[in-house]
């Protein structure tokens, strides 16, 4: 008899703990579930931002965007940034806010977006067009130097086959040349016409590179 009373015991304690168990569980896929609801609501809301934004920066880069419309663009892409900074789309807003702060030529708020946009982990075309925006907003505030130093950046790890792989080697070209390093710059054409002999704009490179051997130094 003592021995069914400490099977039944046994018993009693593996059920409850059986029975805790299972409610732990419960509860775990319930925040759980609860979390992933609540991550693609703020998805949702960051998305339904973005887009709004976008539209407004998309007028504010057209030709003769009056500045209202500039400040516009400005303040909703700030808003999707501050307001929803767990939303996978925030490297896009950054470049874009980087975009019309070019045009109305705040180069170094412009640079402070873009950077933004690097920081936030902006891939594909977003991160290159941010990196290469660095360089322009350097250039805009002729700083040869560094947005030499940024093109280069952008096209570390880039292969011919990239997109942004010539107008970059370009980009280093023309600040080698406007910072005085023509033979630098020669190097730069020399090297875009072996890595892409097919770009459209060879003859121009040829053309460039004849120029700069000829003039006098």
């Amino acid at each position: 008899m003592l021995d069914s009373l400490r099977a039944l015991l046994a018993d009693s304690r593996f059920a409850r703990w059986g029975l805790l168990a299972g409610a732990i569980l419960v509860a775990l896929g319930l925040v759980g579930f609860g979390g992933w609801t609540w991550y693609r609501s703020q998805q949702a809301q960051g998305a339904a931002a973005l887009a709004t934004a976008v539209e407004l920066a998309q007028k504010a880069l057209a030709p003769g965007a009056p500045p209202e419309t500039r400040a516009g663009a400005v303040q909703a892409l700030e808003a999707v940034i501050a307001q929803h900074p767990r939303y996978a789309g925030l490297p896009e807003a950054a470049y874009r806010l980087g975009n019309v702060r070019y045009e109305a030529r705040e180069y170094a708020a412009a640079r402070g977006a873009y950077q933004l946009a690097l920081a936030q982990g902006a891939t594909g075309a977003v991160r290159g067009l941010a990196a290469a925006g660095i360089g322009y907003t350097w250039e805009a505030e002729k700083d040869q130097a560094k947005a030499q130093s940024a093109f280069e950046a952008a096209l570390a790890g880039l292969g011919p086959k990239d997109f942004l792989y010539e107008s970059l080697l370009l980009d280093i070209a023309r600040t080698q040349e406007f910072g005085g390093r023509r033979d630098a710059a020669v190097e730069t054409y020399r090297r875009l016409l072996k890595d892409v002999p097919d770009s459209r704009r060879a003859d121009d490179v040829r053309t460039r590179i004849a120029s700069l051997q000829s003039a006098p130094k």
